[in-house]
């Protein structure tokens, strides 16, 4: 998978996820913005729609392949742990920072494994997959930022995110801005904080 790494003073790694039809480079200045001295991983989905950067498939807006999806997030998890290997960073200390498509395939890993991320900060995400078992996930935070006029994820799906992490012992803080799908200053600065205090 295409990346890029940045070697930082601290224990900790920012994985970084682009919505669609961005790349490892879109959420560089957001890094920066809430911890300067983590480490910096960030991913380019490698899934080509129509032109635009996707980190899997899906088959209408708001309809995932979920087959894809389950391939796309082993192959996310286990780029992980070779990337660990590969630079040295600490496997356990890894906090996603996804948008839109990143955030979704970030939540994905939080339904399917175990120990893949230590926290999360999930901007304008949908709900990956319904009707399954997730893992316990005690131990790991999850921030949500959410637009109650978001056109492209809906208010419910970002309460019924929170009630699914949550019933597999997710700590989930979630918090809303009355705009669109569109990522705000707010929402980054309250994910901040949030994740200041991890």
């Amino acid at each position: 998978m295409k990346h890029v790494f940045k070697e930082g003073q601290s224990n900790r790694t920012l994985l970084l996820l682009h919505g669609t039809g961005g790349n490892e480079e879109d959420l560089l200045p957001l890094a920066d913005m809430i911890d300067q001295d983590a480490n910096i991983l960030s991913v380019r989905g490698s899934v080509n729609e129509n032109g635009m950067n996707r980190f899997f498939k899906r088959h209408a807006e708001g309809v995932f392949d979920e087959e894809d999806l389950i391939e796309r997030t082993k192959e996310l998890n286990q780029f992980l742990d070779d990337k660990s290997n590969e630079y040295g960073f600490d496997r356990n200390e890894i906090y996603a920072v996804g948008y839109s498509n990143g955030a979704n395939i970030a939540g994905s890993m939080l339904f399917h494994y175990n120990d893949s991320l230590k926290a999360a900060m999930l901007f304008h995400p949908m709900v990956p997959r319904r009707g399954i078992q997730l893992p316990d996930q005690q131990g790991v935070n999850v921030f949500i930022g959410a637009g109650e006029n978001d056109p492209i994820c809906p208010a419910q799906e970002a309460q019924d995110l929170k009630s699914l992490l949550e019933s597999a012992n997710v700590d989930v803080e979630l918090f809303w801005t009355n705009m669109g799908h569109q990522l705000t200053r707010e929402e980054v600065e309250a994910a901040k904080a949030w994740y200041q205090k991890l």
